[in-house]
């Protein structure tokens, strides 16, 4: 038999097939046909035994939430102390899952709600999300999509995508695609090849993104035809999905690799997990490690209010905390945004800590990462050149060199020299209905 890559990875593969050889191992699908999706299963490939007690709890959870694990992930497993392992408790079942609070929701986000037509989630002015497969090659235990992913019954047909991009196509100031899931670097090379050069087709989409955690649990999936597929529809962006830095083995490296060389800009959303990844150490540690494989951090996720994720949050003081250990610690472009995504839908919001101690009319007091107070002077005599060209609807399109126009809403309608909002008011609120009826 050929060899596999560790001792490890050899066991588990024989346990698997005794004629399994390192083309298997290697093979994305082989792969996927044997994810592991029980208990027995588990417990055979790795040689831990849960008790009675331990089985049936485990037994309840995954029947309400999925198990599977790619054998490769699951070779990642310390068994010497499994219980404390990051790979263990992202991949494996805890009967701390069902423990729902009443804070905690099916779709937290609101991504139901603020879907137009199936698969599409649209909440920002100019880009929308693209849930194009329900399916991943591992469900991750702190998903904030608990509620649908693995369900094959939502697989969306030809027909069902084709009204999303139609949606798209249809509405000309989405200009940014994410395309989520699952995973869409789970769908075969010819139906990811289709969604592509249709959403290039649509003028006004200029930027592709993928979400994907394939070079975390299925590196092999990355292959030299998934690669040419991706490359011919440029400008085109990937977001990777590694939380712990032991996820960064040679076999990601080597996926994450090949998508930079192709051209590729790579970032990476790290989840805040309770137990994980909730040190400044290790968080260090996997930003820095990430930048060494060219691939940038781009954010910080608090964990999300889904069912049965509570003990997977941490106090967002810990977040603040690790923010604190990045900023002037480390190279720029390795310090991700801290965010957390806003119950019912009002997106992300970043959390940082505040470096500006105070301001007067002429200057602004600040602090640095070492805790040094300094000033900042305010120019004299400022006036802003752009207010009045920007103003006129012929100078501003030369100024914007025919750039798109939208409308400013939020604080930045607040902000705008062109809008003479002075408030934004929630609607339904106490004092506004004791107005309307005075």
């Amino acid at each position: 038999m050929d060899i596999i890559y560790d001792q490890g990875q050899q066991n588990i593969a024989e346990k698997i097939s005794p004629t399994a050889k390192i083309s298997n191992w290697r093979d994305w699908k082989w792969q996927l046909k044997h994810s592991i999706r029980d208990i027995g299963m588990f417990e055979k490939l790795l040689g831990i035994q849960f008790n009675a007690s331990q089985k049936q709890q485990l037994q309840e959870t995954i029947a309400k939430f999925p198990l599977s694990i790619t054998p490769y992930y699951l070779s990642l497993i310390d068994t010497e102390n499994y219980e404390n392992d990051p790979i263990y408790k992202q991949a494996f079942p805890s009967i701390s899952e069902l423990q729902v609070g009443d804070f905690e929701m099916r779709d937290p986000l609101d991504e139901d709600k603020d879907s137009p037509v199936p698969g599409i989630t649209h909440r920002y002015p100019d880009r929308v999300l693209f849930q194009v497969s329900p399916i991943c090659s591992m469900y991750c235990r702190h998903c904030t999509r608990k509620r649908k992913v693995g369900d094959e019954s939502l697989l969306p047909n030809r027909e069902q995508l084709s009204r999303g991009i139609r949606y798209i196509r249809n509405t000309t100031a989405v200009r940014d695609v994410l395309l989520s899931g699952g995973d869409p670097l789970l769908q075969s090379d010819e139906s990811l090849d289709w969604i592509l050069t249709e959403l290039r087709n649509i003028p006004h989409v200029e930027v592709i993104r993928i979400g994907t955690r394939i070079p975390v649990v299925l590196p092999y999936r990355v292959t030299e035809g998934l690669v040419a597929i991706l490359k011919k529809h440029h400008p085109l962006w990937v977001n990777t999905h590694f939380n712990h830095p032991r996820e960064i083995t040679e076999s990601s490296k080597e996926a994450l690799s090949k998508l930079s060389d192709a051209g590729i800009p790579l970032g990476n959303q790290t989840v805040l997990l309770a137990g994980i990844n909730d040190s400044p150490v290790i968080i260090k540690k996997l930003v820095h490690k990430l930048v060494q494989n060219r691939v940038r951090p781009y954010y910080l996720y608090q964990c999300d209010l889904s069912e049965g994720l509570n003990h997977f949050r941490t106090p967002v003081g810990k977040g603040v905390e690790i923010m604190e250990s990045l900023i002037g610690h480390t190279s720029g472009f390795a310090v991700p945004s801290y965010v957390i995504d806003a119950p019912g839908g009002g997106g992300k919001i970043r959390i940082a800590p505040n470096y500006l101690v105070s301001w007067s009319h002429d200057k602004v007091v600040l602090r640095n990462f070492e805790g040094v107070i300094t000033t900042y002077e305010e120019p004299k005599g400022y006036e802003d050149s752009f207010r009045n060209l920007l103003s006129d609807e012929l100078q501003a399109s030369r100024i914007l060199e025919g750039a798109s126009e939208y409308k400013a809403i939020g604080i930045e309608k607040l902000l705008s020299d062109t809008d003479d909002t002075v408030s934004l008011i929630p609607e339904n609120t106490e004092r506004i209905e004791r107005r309307e009826h005075v």
